[in-house]
């Protein structure tokens, strides 16, 4: 498939630094995160990430989840559509899912559990702290929108599903509540297509964590263009 991003990876798993800060001359070597899913990774900035396989293509940008460690709602930016040739899909709320670094999964919540809680704070974040995810296959030229949870100051309804077609590039916010708050460490954003499932890896980074990714990205772009290579 011909998919007009670069591949990269997220610093999503453990950095092998070798020990000490002496040793910070090498490029730090990184492993990429189990998905436990066949997939391609990538990355098109320090917060967005972006996982896709034969069926379907999912991205995600954080930054505001990242600057909220503690708080009891995360908020994603995603985007998805489905490959060429792939029949329109639709996808229910149930096929969203989220994975804490402690291992549980998480629904996505219901309208009125989000109206219930209190998001203003990351959304108020969310204003000014966020990356451009409009990353897609050439195929998915047609806008669409996400509307789980539209913005209580449009006219959107919100809808329990959403239309995905390979024309088609979906975007919109998912909330989590997230028990105990935002926590450092992995998780996966879980997407259920039709025939498989796509699991995005993002690292809610820490300062140390984020200021590496900042400062070695050429190199670990490297590292990952190297992984996703063909076998020969």
């Amino acid at each position: 498939m011909t998919i007009r991003i670069v591949l990269m990876t997220m610093l999503a798993g453990v950095l092998c630094l070798g020990g000490t800060a002496a040793v910070a001359q090498e490029a730090p070597k990184v492993a990429l995160p189990n998905a436990g899913v066949p997939e391609i990774m990538t990355i098109e900035g320090t917060f967005v990430r972006a996982a896709y396989n034969n069926e379907g293509y999912v991205i995600l940008g954080y930054e505001a989840s990242n600057r909220s460690v503690g708080e009891e709602w995360m908020l994603l930016d995603v985007g998805l559509t489905v490959m060429s040739r792939v029949p329109d899909v639709t996808l229910r709320r149930e096929a969203f899912s989220l994975t804490t670094p402690d291992g549980a999964t998480l629904p996505l919540p219901s309208i009125e559990e989000h109206r219930k809680g209190d998001s203003r704070a990351i959304q108020n974040r969310a204003r000014v702290q966020r990356d451009s995810i409009n990353y897609f296959p050439p195929n998915a030229s047609r806008a669409c929108a996400i509307v789980f949870f539209p913005d209580l100051t449009s006219r959107a309804m919100p809808r329990d599903d959403v239309e995905v077609s390979s024309s088609r590039a979906c975007l919109g916010r998912l909330f989590f509540k997230i028990p105990g708050g935002i926590a450092y460490g992995q998780h996966f954003l879980n997407v259920k297509f039709e025939k498989s499932v796509i699991r995005v890896p993002f690292r809610i980074l820490t300062k140390d964590e984020e200021k590496l990714l900042n400062k070695n990205y050429k190199s670990i772009k490297k590292q990952v263009e190297d992984a996703f290579k063909p076998k020969k």
